[in-house]
């Protein structure tokens, strides 16, 4: 199978899993990735009801910019897209420059579709999916990190993900596209950079090969084991709920990584923002290891507190020892 034959059946094989809505949209930077996903999708779509609207973001991050945004417009357009946008982005905020500009872009994504819903194809392929669970291992980030980026998280969807950067490259190849070189990728500053260029490459030599498609399927396999047991932690939240607060003896009788599961998502629910794991273990000590301690304190200036068997998060007051 060609490279490209081989993208739009993944783009097909992908929108006979969700509901594809009257339109579909597709992020697009101009790169390999995007313009391979953008022909395709305009492809798969070209003899269905469905309109396909492409969605570049200009980040304003380069001189030019503004041009290389339009190309890319003016390419989605000549592969068969129906509508293209352009929406230019100021990055700003905390994470350094690529967090910056990935929530300044996801910002714009989501701005985009009507009542923030809809679906939007995003050009994360296998080796983006490596680099993601090679970051979430050396962060110490756990299980829910290891398992990469779903392929389906309304309303982002990700048709590529088994699918090599090689591949769209050649796809675009057989096009007769030249795609946009985003000097960024180059750039050894950035975390990514260096993982694509320095530690992947190593590992498929130190490993002779197989690495990326090998993170893929790790990431997949705790994808589906994670969504299990946050399947099961919703029913254990069902059971210790008590209006806005939880039940500590109905989580003391679950296993640990049911109970933080639960805690993670009362938590997230009540307002924490922010939530690393140091937060989630020291409440999870008021239920597992209780000796009377005061509260948690929490991002938002939220306090954990147990009482009465009761856990609840609310704003400061005065620490108190007891029950």
């Amino acid at each position: 199978m060609s490279a490209l034959a081989a993208v739009r059946t993944a783009v097909r094989d992908f929108l006979a899993t969700v509901a594809v809505p009257s339109e579909v949209c597709v992020a697009v930077s101009g790169g390999a990735d995007s313009l391979a996903l953008a022909e395709a999708t305009a492809y798969v779509l070209r003899h269905r009801d469905v309109r396909t609207r492409a969605l570049v973001v200009d980040h304003g991050l380069q001189a030019d910019s503004a041009a290389v945004a339009a190309e890319a417009a003016t390419v989605a357009k000549g592969v068969g897209i129906d509508v293209v946008e352009v929406h230019a982005v100021h990055v700003v905020g905390k994470g350094g420059p690529e967090a910056a500009a990935r929530a300044a872009r996801y910002h714009a994504l989501r701005e985009a579709l009507p009542n923030g819903e809809g679906l939007v194809l995003l050009g994360h392929t296998q080796d983006d999916q490596a680099e993601t669970v090679l970051l979430g291992l050396g962060r110490g980030s756990g299980p829910r990190s290891l398992a990469g980026m779903r392929p389906h998280d309304p309303p982002w969807g990700r048709p590529l993900l088994g699918i090599t950067r090689a591949q769209t490259v050649a796809a675009c190849a057989e096009l007769g596209l030249e795609p946009w070189q985003d000097p960024h990728n180059a750039d050894p500053r950035f975390t990514r950079v260096r993982l694509r260029t320095e530690a992947l490459p190593l590992l498929e030599d130190v490993l002779s090969g197989g690495v990326a498609p090998a993170l893929a399927r790790t990431a997949a396999q705790l994808r589906e084991d994670t969504e299990a047991l946050d399947t099961l932690a919703a029913r254990v939240h069902e059971r210790a709920a008590r209006e806005d607060d939880l039940d500590v003896a109905v989580l003391a009788a679950e296993p640990a990584a049911l109970r933080r599961r639960v805690l993670r998502r009362w938590l997230l629910n009540s307002g924490v923002r922010e939530l690393t794991d140091a937060h989630l273990r020291s409440v999870d000590a008021l239920v597992a290891r209780w000796r009377g301690q005061g509260g948690v304190w929490l991002p938002g200036n939220l306090e954990a507190r147990r009482r009465r068997g009761r856990l609840s998060v609310a704003g400061p007051e005065p620490t108190t020892r007891g029950e």
